[in-house]
């Protein structure tokens, strides 16, 4: 009890000489540079862009502009950079004909955000090699990708579902990918009404859009196929009601719309979260998902704590004199009101 009193009777008359000593002594610890350590929730994405030509379809809006579905997702990647947490990697990769190709293996997001920003906005459809668009295989690609990386990241493959050549439902590719091995997204782009198909020259120059007879209308395993017998149907025609909305739509393979369901079945297959994109931020919600995070042992450094204790421990010396004096002048003003009321 001594010693507190004696603390209490120290600080009213040396309140000052206290002050500065406590902020000194919380400068002088900075030295020993201290620290604390956290768990954080952080990600690692390599991001797989369709680049092929039905992703030129503008059936998407910016800024209150018709937009082409790549234009919507590289803008929504572009936000969503802004909402990973520093410390998160991202990575480029674009995928066209049967294969995805790395650009840019993941790096940290806050000190490389012009550098990811820079490189998203130059991919284009001008990048593809091929004309084709077989999704499942570019997927498979993409997982191969994502999983020979050395951080292990997950995978968010954006695209709007159009295989090209068409698939037959039956004859779909098989492949040894394990549900599950990488997480991620398979993500959706596109209204699920179909539009026309932009046609462009290797520059990127617009060639009017795609016509019926300029595209393949029905798959590779049934062209030039038939029976033995004039009128007879092959014993595997019909894919049957489970799987008929994946196959050739002969007569408007020229016209794309999203598939959704082929999309949705892949990612069952594949162990991924099928996510639609139509709002940037609903996008950048998917891409923090804490099944997606990964928690990583993280050092805090404690000399901005210190240091900005001692500022407000200085900050408090020079204001306790003037707040003691506007005490003062408050308890003067209150003394001379009840003077007067007295009076009276």
């Amino acid at each position: 009890m001594k010693a507190v009193a004696w603390l209490r009777a120290s600080w009213r008359g040396r309140r000052d000489a206290w002050l500065l000593a406590l902020a000194a002594l919380a400068l002088a610890a900075t030295f020993l540079n201290p620290g604390l350590r956290i768990e954080r929730r952080l990600f690692e994405h390599v991001v797989v862009l369709d680049i092929t030509q039905s992703m030129n379809v503008t059936d998407q809006v910016l800024a209150g502009k018709p937009a082409s579905r790549l234009a919507f997702a590289k803008e929504a990647l572009r936000q969503g950079l802004l909402e990973l947490p520093c410390g998160s990697k991202v990575g480029w990769a674009v995928f066209t004909e049967y294969r995805s190709f790395l650009l840019l293996a993941p790096v940290e997001v806050c000190a490389n955000l012009g550098e990811l920003r820079a490189t998203l906005a130059r991919i284009d459809g001008r990048m593809a090699w091929s004309g084709n668009s077989e999704v499942s295989k570019g997927l498979h690609s993409a997982i191969g990708i994502a999983r020979d990386l050395p951080g292990k990241p997950s995978l968010v493959f954006i695209t709007d579902g159009q295989e090209a050549p068409p698939l037959n439902p039956q004859y779909r590719p098989a492949f040894d990918d394990k549900p599950g091995e990488v997480p991620g997204l398979l993500v959706g782009v596109g209204e699920l009404l179909a539009s026309p198909i932009p046609k462009t020259d290797p520059l990127g120059r617009p060639l009017g859009v795609w016509r019926a007879d300029e595209v393949m209308q029905t798959d590779m395993r049934r062209q030039g196929r038939g029976a033995s017998v004039s009128g007879e149907a092959l014993a595997d025609d019909g894919a049957g009601p489970a799987v008929a909305g994946l196959g050739a739509t002969p007569g408007t393979e020229h016209l794309s719309a999203l598939r959704e369901g082929y999309l949705r079945l892949l990612a069952s297959e594949r162990g991924l979260r099928f996510h639609r994109l139509q709002t940037a931020p609903g996008f950048s919600e998917a891409l923090t998902d804490p099944a997606l995070a990964k928690p990583v042992v993280a050092r805090a450094d404690g000399r901005v704590a210190l240091a900005a204790l001692a500022f407000l421990l200085l900050l408090l010396r020079n204001a306790w004199p003037a707040a003691q004096r506007m005490r003062q002048a408050l308890r003067k003003k209150r003394s001379a009101a009840a003077s007067a009321v007295a009076s009276d």
